[in-house]
């Protein structure tokens, strides 16, 4: 199952102890790290990034659910990002990308506190209790949950919604009157851009899914090539 994970510690030490548990765990097979970074929160609740993966794309973090994690994390006050992080101020940070609900946020951020740091990953695990026995032995809190599905389109409900507005409206525009008529093509015009603006994110998010599945199917490739000509050699 693929997974977001979050271990806190108390300091940079520990969170780099957990960083090499993590990597052993992915190299034993226990688990599959699709990409990670380690993070610190500031003393002005800033989120910087330490260190991450270098798993060719992936490794950017841009536009993955990691990314956009640590985007959250960082809150409204905004990143200071490491010079490895490749995560840009303009990447998205909404809790769609990260496929997580707020709930989770909150209660990293509960124990997430200023000079705390954190190894946060994207994973994939069939056991728990291989991680939360390494991490927990260096004095970490784990904090796990399952990434949601990416739909096929953003707010089914919200575009059902418009689509049945502008229908209506259309409706009203065949009978209504020339000085009526005018006032109904505004709020017809004004819908249609609403419902081109969600297609269009879901397109972009449809096409992000696809890359970062991609991407992981590489990732996956590469250790077993590896794992193979280590065991070769």
């Amino acid at each position: 199952m693929d997974r977001m994970l979050v271990v806190v510690f108390d300091n940079e030490s520990k969170a780099y102890e957990g960083r090499k548990a993590l990597l052993q765990l992915d190299g034993e097979g226990s688990i599959s790290v699709y990409g990670y970074a380690v993070v610190a929160k500031n003393s002005d609740g800033t989120t910087a990034v330490k260190q991450s993966d270098d798993y060719g794309p992936l490794g950017t973090l841009t536009g993955t659910a990691v990314g956009s994690l640590l985007g959250l994390l960082g809150g409204p006050v905004g990143l200071a990002i490491g010079a490895t992080a490749g995560l840009t101020a303009g990447a998205t940070v909404d809790l769609h990308n990260a496929r997580i609900s707020d709930d989770f946020i909150d209660d990293v951020t509960k124990v997430l506190l200023p000079n705390r740091v954190a190894v946060v990953a994207e994973i994939e695990e069939d056991w728990t209790t291989p991680l939360d026995t390494r991490m927990e032995a260096i004095g970490g809190t784990v904090f796990r949950r399952a990434l949601s599905d990416v739909e096929d389109t953003v707010d089914d409900e919200e575009i059902a919604a418009i689509k049945a507005d502008m229908a209506q409206m259309k409706a009203e525009h065949a009978q209504a009157r020339a000085d009526r008529k005018a006032k109904l093509d505004e709020k017809i015009n004004q819908l249609n851009s609403k419902l081109q603006a969600h297609l269009q994110k879901a397109k972009e998010q449809r096409q992000a899914a696809e890359r970062e599945a991609q991407i992981k199917v590489d990732i996956l490739k590469a250790k077993a090539k590896a794992a193979s000509a280590k065991a070769g050699g």
